[in-house]
């Protein structure tokens, strides 16, 4: 049988009640084939990276374990976006719903379609926040430690968590 990887999903949504595609998206990550999910961290709004004139975003992290390969993860991925409705109008635009898998165990991947670990997380404070919320101790596969890249990267104001009940 093929070995458990421990992954993680970075979540984001600006459209169609954000907060409500996001928990959805944690609820359907655990359905995915050969895969559960082990944690997710709370919701987090953010500011939208590239165009400003967008709403602002909900974010969030999941920590997968799955026994799929890291382009058959991808697909699943892809299709959940697909089952949100993600429309892919312009970079870095408004979505309903973007997966990114950031993590694949301790791998570092680069294929066409997919660069793991996500050559942005580490510039990303709403990707960073939640990540180390899960796993603060948790290695990049260069050595480089969460915590420490999420302690140098937030600033006040910039991402905030957002209450348990809020919309």
């Amino acid at each position: 049988m093929t070995p458990l990887v421990h992954v993680y999903v970075g979540l984001g949504s600006n459209l169609d009640d954000p907060a409500d595609q996001v928990r959805r998206a944690l609820d359907e990550l655990d359905s995915l084939p050969l895969t559960r999910c082990l944690a997710a961290s709370r919701l987090y709004a953010s500011r939208p990276v590239g165009p400003q004139d967008q709403p602002d975003f909900i974010n969030a992290v999941a920590h997968l374990g799955t026994r799929l390969s890291p382009l058959a993860l991808l697909d699943q991925l892809q299709a959940l976006e697909q089952r949100h409705r993600r429309i892919r109008q312009r970079h870095w635009g408004p979505r309903t719903l973007d997966l990114d898998l950031l993590l694949y165990g301790n791998e570092t991947l680069t294929l066409p379609r997919l660069q793991v670990p996500h050559p942005e997380m580490t510039a990303r404070a709403f990707v960073l926040l939640p990540l180390a919320e899960l796993s603060p101790r948790l290695p990049l596969p260069d050595g480089r430690r969460i915590a420490e890249l999420a302690g140098a990267l937030a600033t006040p104001g910039e991402i905030e968590v957002l209450p348990e009940n809020a919309n």
